[in-house]
């Protein structure tokens, strides 16, 4: 049994990077899906689709990002918030990350969203991970 859907969609992500493979598959789950979401809007892979699997198992299949030199977009994808340690940020507090070269995922009232929308709306809330 998975414990932490996030923190191993997160790992997926980054030994695939590692690997230098065009597609990660993860386990599905709602937070997956809005993280992905984001990283999609923020460009740092080309896209996911929820696939049907076998005994009604749904999976994620992410396609990766890399740069002209074959060199993964996502440099650093760390998960801050864990089921043992939650951390919660106001808006104030989630303004910038990587003197703005990074994102913030955080999941609020309004869903899962970026730093910037964050403070935009004026809406803290638990951290998921950070990205660069």
């Amino acid at each position: 049994m998975m414990n932490d859907l996030i923190a191993d969609a997160l790992t997926r992500i980054r030994n695939a990077a590692l690997r230098k493979l065009e597609v990660a598959t993860l386990l599905h789950s709602n937070t997956v899906v809005g993280i992905l979401t984001v990283l999609e809007k923020k460009e740092y892979i080309e896209g996911f689709k929820v696939v049907d699997g076998e005994n009604n198992k749904k999976t994620v299949q992410v396609t990766l990002k890399y740069d002209d030199n074959e060199k993964s977009v996502i440099n650093e994808l760390t998960r801050v918030s864990t089921p043992g340690r939650r951390v919660y940020k106001n808006a104030s507090e989630i303004k910038s990350f990587k003197n703005g070269y990074g994102t913030i995922i955080v999941s609020t009232n309004k869903g899962v969203i970026a730093n910037d929308e964050a403070y935009a709306a004026n809406v803290g809330g638990e951290v998921l991970c950070t990205v660069w």
